[in-house]
């Protein structure tokens, strides 16, 4: 199989889950989920300044997000491109919430465990590959009322060299990522992945590159 790195018909995934990823996720439910987004609001993260992903042209769409398209085109229209979302205690909450959700309560395997093939692009019920918890966690933080353009399906690599993908979400503060492989939700600068690309902010059906030469903003 062609790696997703360089080509759109790659594998966006691997699950090598970090045991005490999963069981920090586990640990946090809602109420807690809500006292922890004030402290990290005040935390030196969001103090930081806000350095968005530098973006480079339009380039390929994964092939399983493109089949994603044919099938559920309302997911793959043009946006109307929104001011990065406001980011308070509230919607704070809500992405710790969602995370928390899906990576706790969704089966990480692959599509090829799932579905005898690769590349399946789909919403999870309760077994997922990478991509599936990605747009499960973007479909919900929309019906919360964040915007299209500001949430993101995005094309990482790994430090291992393997493909994977996450949710970015744009907000006044800075991007920040949703990862089914780490229960914390971070700033892209300080998460170990290279960014290759992700959806347009224009149009949820195209993509685009990202030209990523960024210093991480902590030693975590």
């Amino acid at each position: 199989m062609t790696n997703t790195i360089n080509h759109a018909r790659g594998r966006a995934c691997s699950f090598t889950t970090k045991p005490e990823a999963r069981r920090q996720t586990a640990s946090i439910g809602v109420p807690a989920a809500a006292a922890l987004a004030g402290a990290v609001l005040l935390g030196s993260t969001l103090a930081a300044q806000a350095i968005t992903m530098p973006m480079g042209g339009r380039t390929t769409q994964p092939i399983g997000h493109y089949e994603f398209c044919q099938r559920t085109p309302g997911e793959c229209r043009p946006t109307a491109e929104a001011a990065p979302h406001a980011l308070d205690r509230a919607s704070w909450a809500a992405m710790i919430e969602v995370n928390n959700h899906y990576n706790t309560t969704v089966l990480p395997l692959t599509d090829m465990q799932i579905w005898g093939r690769e590349e399946l692009w789909s919403f999870p019920d309760d077994v997922g590959d990478c991509e599936d918890f990605v747009l499960a966690k973007r479909h919900r933080l929309k019906e919360m009322g964040f915007h299209p353009s500001n949430l993101l399906i995005t094309v990482v690599r790994q430090p291992n060299g393997e493909g994977h993908a996450v949710l970015t979400v744009r907000t006044d503060r800075g991007d920040f990522i949703l990862d089914n492989l780490v229960g914390e939700i971070a700033d892209w600068r300080d998460t170990p992945y290279t960014y290759l690309k992700r959806q347009s902010t224009r149009h949820a059906g195209r993509w685009e590159n990202i030209n990523d030469s960024r210093t991480r903003i902590s030693a975590r």
